[in-house]
């Protein structure tokens, strides 16, 4: 036991570090997850990490040991897809919309799982903004209904994975817990994974990741991070079926030619607001999201 032997594999440096089996980084992750590990060794394991950057096998590693120690939610009884959104970057200067994402795609009558917690005190996150919805966080764990939106806090689904998210709190980097939000998939039956990235990067090894672990996914550079595609402009946007990718969306250059009248603040409460007339039909859905919405009700049907 201990992790010693892995940090001083993947603690080399950039250049020196050497990356891990899959096998060797299932085994790293689930004993920081068992607590079985010091403070301080979970402090060297992130910012090697961090210094290195984690490679698809890894990644897929860190998956295994994840999903072993997740509380899935039950396969839906209707047998509906769900949609599973990670929400953990939220509002920096632009509102945080995956909340209307979330509630246009109930509307479809798909099952929507919203997942998250809070990594920075600056940032307003979609928790408050479902708050604000009247879109309580779940207390138990429990299969979501077609046409229903859940949000199940972190939490809820592995508490010491919420623990090491919170490890950015204290050294003020972010760790492979980070990546592994955005990929994992907390539930059993048919289900599809909108994950997203910030840098170029990031999309290459998450489509890599998807790719190992056949996962039935989408990726687009979001907003701020956050899976909803950004109001303001078409991002690309990819599928996994299985693993097997395709491109669903080419990227638009430049912004779009009518920007829709977002809110000016990114608070909770407006936020809220603006995500209730769109979907009372006083304004407009963004035509970006508009299209991730259909995007994803195609992907839904093929699985």
């Amino acid at each position: 036991m201990g992790i010693s032997q892995y940090i001083k594999e993947i603690g080399r440096g950039k250049d020196g570090a050497r990356a891990l089996t899959r096998e060797q980084a299932a085994d790293l992750l689930g004993q920081v997850l068992d607590g079985a590990v010091t403070d301080l060794e979970v402090g060297a394991f992130c910012l090697a990490m961090r210094i290195k950057g984690e490679t698809p096998q890894e990644m897929a590693g860190f998956l295994d040991a994840t999903h072993q120690r997740l509380s899935h939610l039950p396969a839906n009884a209707g047998d509906t897809p769900t949609v599973v959104l990670p929400s953990y970057n939220g509002a920096r200067k632009l509102p945080v919309l995956t909340p209307l994402l979330a509630l246009l795609l109930a509307r479809e009558g798909l099952a929507v799982l919203v997942h998250g917690t809070p990594t920075e005190s600056s940032r307003v996150f979609a928790s408050e903004v479902l708050l604000a919805l009247d879109i309580q966080a779940q207390p138990a764990i429990k299969s979501i209904a077609s046409g229903e939106l859940a949000f199940v806090p972190t939490e809820l689904l592995c508490p010491a994975l919420k623990r090491l998210l919170d490890v950015r709190r204290a050294v003020g980097l972010r760790n492979p817990a980070h990546s592994l939000v955005k990929v994992m998939n907390p539930c059993l039956g048919k289900s599809l994974v909108v994950s997203s990235y910030t840098h170029p990067e990031y999309a290459v090894s998450m489509a890599q990741t998807f790719e190992l672990v056949k996962a039935n996914a989408m990726l687009l550079r979001g907003t701020e991070g956050e899976v909803v595609a950004d109001a303001r402009r078409m991002p690309q946007m990819d599928a996994f079926i299985g693993g097997q990718r395709r491109l669903l969306q080419d990227a638009q250059s430049g912004t779009l030619a009518s920007l829709p009248d977002l809110p000016k603040t990114t608070d909770a409460a407006g936020t809220a607001t603006y995500i209730r007339s769109v979907m009372a039909g006083k304004q407009p859905v963004p035509p970006s999201i508009a299209l991730q919405v259909e995007h994803i009700l195609q992907l839904a049907s093929q699985l």
